[in-house]
């Protein structure tokens, strides 16, 4: 097994809303296609702290793999903004909604490398089947051949978890009451309590609870 940069990805649950939001506002104008956007960080040793995100345009041929779109342009200008707020966010890697890895995904890798030699892909599914981490990460390496073919591109797992600081699920909890308070939606109360429960899922087993929030019709209204 090759020695990786990264052996565990931290990812804040405020980077989860984002990559929701996205996920939504992208749907709602008849696009259910994956979505895209890089990841903003730190690193401690071989821990990637991840704690911000953005969206970035993207597009691809659902026919033809190696035909796809990343606007690099918008990409840099957005990462200028950001560094404006803190400049000790860095670009560490990107996402995708997958739900799984795509042929093209180490293509794109290459490009976000440009911005960050070691890019981790995280993949976050918005939609999962079973209670369960949502993200799964993964840091490309050279692939060695048996048979002497020049090596090639490939992704290794990492292993990931979801990590929150104290203010930050209090900012959760206080998005997910806004978002129970708004009128004319029929799961009010269920949406109260459920932000109760992910509030408490953080400090006990943040994994499981946070996945809940994913999966739950809340979504749609933050």
């Amino acid at each position: 097994m090759p020695d990786l940069a990264v052996e565990n990805v931290v990812v804040h649950p405020l980077v989860l809303l984002s990559v929701v939001d996205h996920f939504n506002r992208i749907g709602k104008v008849g696009n259910q296609k994956r979505v895209v956007g890089v990841l903003l960080g730190s690193w401690q040793k071989k821990v990637l702290d991840v704690s911000n995100s953005f969206a970035v345009p993207f597009d691809e041929d659902d026919r033809d793999d190696s035909v796809w779109f990343l606007d690099h342009d918008y990409l840099e200008n957005m990462y200028g903004m950001f560094k404006k707020v803190n400049a000790r966010e860095r670009i560490v890697g990107w996402y995708h909604t997958g739900p799984k890895l795509h042929k093209n995904d180490i293509a794109i890798n290459e490009l976000i490398k440009q911005y960050c030699t070691n890019s981790v892909l995280v993949i976050i599914d918005v939609k999962p089947k079973d209670l369960g981490l949502p993200t799964e990460a993964y840091i490309s390496v050279e692939e060695i051949h048996d048979d002497g073919t020049p090596t090639s591109k490939t992704f290794e797992h990492v292993t990931s978890e979801i990590g929150a600081e104290e203010a930050e699920e209090v900012g959760v909890e206080h998005l997910l009451s806004i978002s129970s308070c708004v009128p004319g939606h029929a799961q009010r109360r269920e949406c109260r309590v459920f932000t109760i429960t992910v509030t408490q899922g953080f400090q006990k087993e943040g994994r499981e609870w946070f996945a809940c929030y994913i999966s739950s019709p809340c979504q749609e209204w933050v």
